[in-house]
Formats: C-alpha cells, structure tokens, sequence
C-alpha cells in the first residue's frame, strides 16, 4: 500500500491522461465544441454542472481530506468517476454515471467500493448569441443501495431538481474590453431524500440518524484567453496557452431542516481549463470554506471528450433531431 505522502495510482493515471490529450492534440486545435452562445463557448466545469446540453463523457478524478464527523474519524477519500451523457434532442440530454471510492480512515483499514449509480435529466430551454447566455433545468437521481457499503453509499436514494445558467460579458461596452472573456455559471437546487431517517439499535442504545434536504448552490468565473485572442485583440499567445481558460468555482450546499441549523459546507476551487477540437482536461485545487468542509485543501482533476464532435454522424447525434 503506498504511504500518504505518494501520489495515488488514479492521480497518476490522470496525469497520464493530461499529458498525452495535449501531445496529440496539438496538431488539431481546431473549434468544434459544444456549450456555444454566440460567440461564447462554455466549458465543463469540474466541481458545478455546466448550464449546456451534449453528448459528452466525462472523467473526473478528486482526493479530499474529509473532517471527522460523530464517531467518523478524518478520511482520506480519493474518488474517480465517469459519466456520459446522451443527447435525445438537440436541447434535452440524458445521463447516467458513478463512481469508485477510496476511502482511508485515520488510523482505520482502507475501503473501497463504488458509489450509488446516479441517472439524470437536462432540458436548455433558452440560448441567446446576443447576450451570451445560457439558461436549463435538469433533476438528477441518486438510485440509493445500488452501491457499495463499503463506499459509504446511502441505501436511501436522492432527487434533485436544478436550475443552471451561464452568461458572458461580451455584450459589455468597448471602453470595458478586456473584461469581455469574463463569463460566469451557476446553478441552484434542491436535494430531496427518500426517507428522512434511520432509526438503528447499537449496544442497545437507539441511534437516529437524520437526512435533511438540503441547497446547493454556487458559480464559477472565468476568463477565457481564446475569447481575447479571437474577439477583443490577438495578445500573441501561443498555442495552447491560447485555449486556456482560467476558473475559480465556489461549490456550496447549505443544509436546511433537521436538526442541521442551516449549516453552510462548500469549498473554493481555483484552476485551470484547456479545451481543444474534441477534449477538454482541467486541473483544480479544493479549499474548504470552513472547518465543516474540511481543514486541508485537496485536488480536484478532469479529462473531458465531446462526443458530438469525435462522432458527429453517429453517437454525438441526437437521436431525434
């Protein structure tokens, strides 16, 4: 078993990944990518879903240090996940994923294990090239006791309906250029369990465990270097500095009844996108916001393939068009 101080065998894969997505890459930086409100393209984004629909699959890879929570000791959680998401029409997508989990307790035994399988729904129901903006809805379900124990899958299972939004400023006046590749995303929803509690009887003591709904909520900003290259003035940057996209997400999820006192969790993601003709990869480190959400920061990775571009005729078609 490799010490805390070496880097994780799906850290190392990711890395792998990044690096041979730019080298073969770099001969293909044409732009053919999903997420376009005139003149904008809105990336993936790793910690908040990202406001468009596509047919895409996505690799995410995080390590986190989880706080000790009740009788839960700190935890190590290393997670590599993947989702595809299907086009049925060209404003409504389906998707369905999971993940696998490693999760180390301090001082406790190594568990791993995948997590609930998770099915969603996403419908964009406004796109302005004008005003660059983006608007959807989509609700996703995390099927619960589809997952490991092990993993610390929830055997009750989770709705949550959202609403995502994304808007660039390239509508700003001329005297306000440079700030014409700031975009921002976000979104707001709700997450519904399926049962409200867990009553369990341990050393004869009763033990209620309680499962709020909770609000999740937050944004990212960004400045997109091939919108200033392209559209307000060549700066000269090279490829692929020229496809890059500087990020800063803030994940939050406020609890709301239960007992829980409307308790704030969540974390600021500062980080790096690159996107090409049919990839994007993007590399993130995980602040916690507070000492619920954690006291060290963690990394968060992402190797991202736009279907509609590398099978245009065939899987990144809608099925109904």
């Amino acid at each position: 078993m490799a010490s805390e101080g070496h880097i994780p065998m799906c850290l190392k894969v990711l890395f792998f990944l990044i690096g041979f997505v730019l080298v073969t890459l770099v001969l293909t930086p044409d732009l053919l990518c999903h997420g376009i409100a005139g003149k904008r393209f809105f990336p993936t984004t790793l910690a908040i879903e990202d406001p468009a629909v596509s047919d895409e699959f996505t690799i995410l890879i995080s390590r986190i240090k989880e706080p000790a929570e009740g009788e839960e000791p700190p935890t190590v959680e290393t997670e590599l996940s993947g989702e595809y998401t299907k086009r049925v029409t060209p404003n409504l997508a389906l998707s369905i994923g999971s993940e696998f989990r490693r999760l180390k307790p301090a001082g406790g035994e190594t568990q791993k294990g995948f997590g609930n399988l998770e099915v969603g729904a996403k419908y964009e129901f406004f796109n302005n090239a004008v005003h660059e903006t983006i608007l959807s809805f989509g609700v996703e379900a995390e099927l619960g006791g589809t997952g490991s124990k092990k993993a610390r899958a929830e055997s009750f299972s989770t709705i949550s309906p959202a609403f995502f939004f994304g808007k660039g400023l390239g509508d700003l006046p001329e005297g306000m250029k440079y700030l014409k590749p700031l975009a921002i995303t976000g979104l707001v929803g709700l997450n519904f369990p399926s049962r409200g509690k867990d009553v369990t009887l341990r050393d004869e003591e009763i033990e209620i465990n309680r499962h709020p709904i909770t609000l999740s909520w937050g944004g990212t900003i960004q400045y997109s270097l091939q919108y200033l290259q392209s559209f307000v003035k060549d700066v000269g940057l090279p490829f692929p500095l020229s496809r890059m996209i500087a990020i800063v997400e803030v994940p939050l999820e406020t609890c709301l009844n239960r007992g829980c006192g409307g308790e704030i969790t969540g974390s600021l993601n500062p980080g790096l996108l690159w996107f090409g003709k049919s990839v994007q990869v993007g590399l993130e480190a995980v602040i916690p916001i507070n000492s619920r959400s954690g006291k060290k920061a963690g990394v968060l990775g992402l190797v991202h393939f736009f279907l509609d571009d590398i099978f245009p005729r065939s899987l990144g078609r809608p099925i109904f068009r």
